[in-house]
């Protein structure tokens, strides 16, 4: 197993996994929860090899880079968006294509919204918005309260967070044989556990995308696909359909066979829409 993160910089005094492939037009990729960079990896050769420099980074609190001991730290939607402008401003990039998944697409709202200028394209990928999240299950599991839930035993835990990922995928088959334990073991153990909570969980509040979410039509000042697995079981379709209702002249793509993690169920035709989309408007 190869994570694609390769590089270490400090980003607002927090170190920050990230990593660079490829050499042309910048496409930066926004992950999501609970996840890493490494959701990108079947996605991201088809870019390079399209002509693109491709950014990678976790988000804080997540993957490889810092877990902050400080519960103050702000690991949310809203304070990650710090995060991709300090990493912007270490790769110098001015304008971009931006990518994002799950709650990275929040980042990527607030972000599009505060700095149109810097986009030239968004592509958003089974994401949260409006008030589309945490999803029922999350709701019920976060009823046990964090405290519990940090303290849970090892295989308990990671026993509960299998079945849960699981349910993201329709190909369950490949996600065993894959990346299952990849992401199980980024969440799990002395270290993933209890950060999974502090940074991940705790902050699963709609507020960072219901604040924003009167402005997207704003988003449409550049162009914005939304792209979707048909068998999304998080982020039901419906959601997609509004999210594309808000945003004027933006396309939408529904994935059959395919769940939450789209990439991780049908990383040929993601990577197949983003070369083309992309490429329709560098």
């Amino acid at each position: 197993m190869n994570h694609i993160v390769n590089q270490h910089a400090l980003i607002d005094n927090f170190r920050i996994a990230h990593g660079v492939h490829g050499k042309g037009a910048p496409v930066v990729l926004i992950h999501g929860t609970p996840s890493s960079s490494y959701i990108w990896r079947n996605v991201l050769p088809s870019l390079v090899e399209a002509g693109y420099r491709v950014h990678v980074y976790d988000l804080l609190g997540y993957g490889l880079s810092e877990r902050p001991r400080d519960p103050a730290v702000d690991t949310s939607v809203t304070g990650q968006v710090a995060i991709l402008e300090g990493l912007l401003d270490l790769w110098g990039l001015d304008d971009l294509h931006l990518v994002a998944h799950d709650i990275g697409g929040g980042v990527a709202q607030r972000f599009g919204i505060q700095s149109p200028e810097r986009l030239q394209s968004l592509s958003m990928i089974d994401v949260v918005s409006f008030d589309s999240w945490p999803s029922r299950r999350t709701h019920e599991q976060m009823q046990a309260g964090l405290d519990t839930l940090i303290k849970a035993p090892d295989a308990e835990h990671r026993e509960h967070f299998r079945d849960w990922l699981f349910s993201t995928v329709q190909n369950k088959q490949r996600l065993a044989e894959t990346s299952m334990e990849v992401f199980l073991d980024v969440i799990s153990g002395p270290i993933g556990q209890g950060s999974l909570f502090q940074h991940q969980v705790r902050h699963y509040d709609p507020k960072h995308t219901s604040e924003v979410a009167p402005r997207y039509a704003e988003l449409s000042q550049r162009p914005v696909q939304v792209i979707w697995g048909a068998d999304d079981a998080w982020q039901v379709v419906d959601w997609a359909h509004r999210l594309h209702d808000s945003i004027p002249g933006s396309e939408l793509h529904l994935l059959e066979d395919c769940g939450h993690f789209a990439m991780e169920d049908q990383p040929e035709k993601i990577s197949a829409l983003l070369v083309d989309f992309i490429g329709r408007h560098r």
